[in-house]
């Protein structure tokens, strides 16, 4: 595939500018790798494999992101992990039903995938609609989720509290051109830099034969996921799931995200007395984007405990 500038497109190719954006060391391309799953019938998921020894962590998206939202914390990390493109995400394709954006149906399909490609993974975390999705895996395929951090996302999530989002996602399906798209993703993330958003878009959007740009979830789409996203969907029912998970589960909000107010985290509490919440400070829901080095030091923190 081609770049805006007529260059091939490398997906492996932007991580040192995603090391120098946030200061971290260089020392050369890391160990990373695009492995799929099938996990029906002629349906494949997608995901990227860092590192080669045993994953530690399995890492799922929110909606109308892919893996790749997650490499600048992957780096900081310097950890064995996989990040998956949820289903009609990234590279990994559309189940061809109504369930598009069930988390119940999506967990059963990442199950698959964290069998294959983490099965002993320590954590999961899970950002957004890659959040309620790991909520149903918790509590779906609990072998699968040792332990849980959810980013920026709770069962409290509704249509309006997620408004932003489901704008920028029903915007047009196609762009004149990549500075078109770019524009389009800036106006909607004034938390982030120009820089981290180019790379962003370069990941999840592909030029078509008539020079026109569309966003790779919107290829392959059926129809009855037009309009579909995080707070259309009721998560609701997934309160009672989430308290039902045996294992530590962990909230980290963004200090400027609308998607989890104080009332959800007081609801997390109730819920999950034991468990604590952590808020980042200049971070919109995006936290991996807008605060990347500081949560994967959360997420450090984290799943260290289980060593403990």
């Amino acid at each position: 595939m081609s770049g805006p500038d007529g260059a091939t497109y490398d997906e492996f190719s932007l991580f040192a500018d995603n090391a120098s954006e946030v200061g971290l060391p260089w020392t050369g391309p890391p160990t990373v790798r695009r492995q799929s799953v099938e996990v029906a019938p002629g349906r494949r998921i997608s995901a990227l494999v860092w590192g080669t020894a045993e994953p530690e962590i399995l890492f799922l998206h929110g909606g109308g992101q892919n893996a790749h939202t997650w490499d600048t914390v992957a780096l900081a990390l310097d950890r064995p992990l996989v990040a998956v493109d949820l289903p009609g995400h990234g590279h990994s394709d559309w189940p061809g039903d109504a369930r598009v954006l069930d988390p119940q149906a999506m967990a059963d399909d990442v199950a698959v995938a964290a069998a294959a490609l983490a099965p002993r993974a320590r954590m999961v975390v899970g950002m957004s609609l890659g959040g309620a999705t790991s909520i149903a895996l918790a509590g779906r395929h609990p072998e699968r989720v040792p332990r849980l951090a959810l980013i920026d996302i709770t069962p409290g999530v509704t249509r309006e509290k997620s408004s932003d989002i489901a704008a920028f996602l029903a915007g047009p399906e196609t762009f004149a051109s990549f500075d078109e798209i770019l524009e389009r993703t800036i106006q909607f993330n004034p938390t982030r830099s120009e820089s981290s958003l180019r790379r962003g878009v370069l990941h999840n959007s592909v030029q078509r034969e008539d020079g026109t740009w569309t966003w790779r979830h919107q290829l392959g789409r059926p129809a009855e996921a037009s309009g579909l996203h995080v707070g259309s969907v009721d998560f609701g029912p997934l309160w009672d799931v989430l308290e039902g998970i045996g294992v530590p589960v962990l909230l980290v909000r963004g200090a400027l995200s609308p998607v989890v107010d104080d009332a959800d985290e007081a609801e997390f509490h109730r819920r999950r007395p034991a468990d604590r919440s952590v808020t980042v400070a200049d971070a919109g829901h995006s936290i991996q984007g807008d605060q990347p080095v500081e949560l994967a030091r959360i997420l450090s923190e984290f799943i260290a405990e289980d060593a403990g």
